[in-house]
């Protein structure tokens, strides 16, 4: 008797065991019934640009995501309009040409949803950049693929105009660990590698020929305010290149003056340069 009960107690845990798989795989299986989404690719991102009366065009990536990606054989369209959380100003600060955007299977339902950025009258740099809020207000053309509900918050970034590309005569006060200085001259030629970010063509007392690497270090310039960021020496050593101070453009003479160090765990060499452009 005894072994009839426990052979029946077996039986039941058993079933309960298999009961509980099959509500999983019941639960699994419904997550293919759900909907495909359309929206922004990212949540936030900034956008940098001069400050100088033209228009700028930009994109911000969309995608269609879900379960069901495959069963797509239509065109979704997705309309997009700023949201009144937005800081920006629509015909002040952006301008939306097309609010529709159509997400072809054909192309992996990806696209680009263009921002026409508007500067005219704007004079940077501004206390406080614009934020401009973007949301998907419709998603049409496959009745599986719903819009996602989620905005992105795009930054503003208005910049001065900047144009410091070109050659310049140097004078550098350079200050050794132990405290010895002297002074150095040589030609520099700098160039522009993005929105008011330059790279010079040498940096502290070494030529280019001694420390191979990108020559030079990088700079940032923001309404005549120069930024040194912290840098490996010529990307390739430990030394760590950094501003000490904000350098100066001056409006009037387009010379430039900068300082920063140059530091190892034994100390740091001080270098303080006047540009003065040819």
């Amino acid at each position: 008797m005894k072994t009839l009960k426990y052979i029946f107690l077996l039986i039941l845990v058993m079933g309960t065991f298999q009961s509980c798989l099959v509500e999983d795989e019941t639960r699994y299986d419904l997550n293919d019934d759900g909907p495909n989404l359309a929206g922004f690719e990212q949540a936030r991102t900034s956008l940098s640009f001069v400050s100088d009366g033209s228009e700028y065009n930009f994109t911000v990536r969309m995608k269609v995501v879900g379960p069901r990606l495959a069963d797509i054989q239509s065109p979704v369209t997705v309309t997009v309009a700023a949201d009144p959380s937005s800081t920006a100003i629509e015909g002040t600060h952006f301008r939306i040409d097309q609010p529709n955007l159509t997400l072809d299977p054909n192309n992996n339902l990806l696209g680009l949803f263009p921002i026409t950025i508007l500067t005219s009258g704007i004079e940077a740099p501004l206390d406080v950049a614009p934020v401009l809020v973007l949301n998907v207000t419709d998603a049409s053309g496959d009745p599986s693929v719903l819009n996602n509900g989620k905005t992105i918050q795009i930054t503003l970034n208005y910049g001065c105009s900047s144009d410091l590309e070109g050659t310049y005569d140097v004078t550098t006060l350079y200050t050794t660990v132990a405290g010895v200085t002297s002074t150095l001259t040589w030609t520099e030629v700098i160039t522009k590698t993005g929105v008011g970010t330059y790279r010079t063509s040498r940096v502290g007392h070494w030529a280019p020929a001694d420390l191979g690497g990108t020559p030079g270090f990088t700079f940032m310039d923001v309404c005549d305010v120069i930024t040194i960021p912290g840098q490996n020496l010529v990307d390739l050593y430990s030394n760590w290149v950094e501003g000490t101070d904000f350098g100066t453009v001056d409006p009037v003479t387009g010379n430039l003056f900068m300082k920063y160090s140059i530091c190892t765990a034994s100390g740091c060499r001080l270098y303080e340069s006047t540009f003065v452009k040819q």
